[in-house]
């Protein structure tokens, strides 16, 4: 579908040049546009009037849907072999993950045999990662 009504932001997109110039160009008259409301818009044969050349269409903008989670998990009472365990069993897990990066970061604090785990990455692989590690505090 052919766009026939520019914005002023979109000509300057199209042509290389500040918002501003162009606006400049609107005001002065060499670019000419219509008016609706506040703003200008630019027909396209104006603009390829002004150019000298036909214009391409802007490139349609798509936009995917990205999802990236957070998890710290804390664990209080567990012992050091089990912590390790677990430290070994996610960093393994974490070198098969799928397409998006997932980044594992695990702690342990022997004085207080407290362990954290951070996961950072998307929904289906921190669910793994989760699912994993119950499996193992649960064994």
């Amino acid at each position: 579908m052919n766009k026939q009504l520019y914005s002023a932001e979109e000509v300057a997109e199209q042509l290389g040049l500040h918002v501003r110039t162009v606006r400049g160009y609107l005001r002065d008259g060499r670019l000419k546009a219509v008016r609706v409301g506040k703003q200008y818009r630019v027909t396209r044969a104006d603009l390829e009037a002004f150019v000298g050349a036909p214009v391409a269409d802007p490139p349609e903008v798509r936009r995917h849907r990205h999802v990236d989670v957070s998890t710290i998990v804390e664990i209080d009472a567990v012992s050091q072999e089990t912590a390790h365990r677990a430290g070994t069993l996610l960093t393994a897990v974490r070198t098969h993950a799928g397409d998006q990066p997932l980044r594992v970061e695990t702690v342990y604090d022997e004085e207080r045999a407290r362990m954290k785990i951070i996961v950072l990455g998307g929904l289906a692989d921190t669910r793994h990662i989760l699912e994993y590690l119950q499996a193992v505090l649960e064994s």
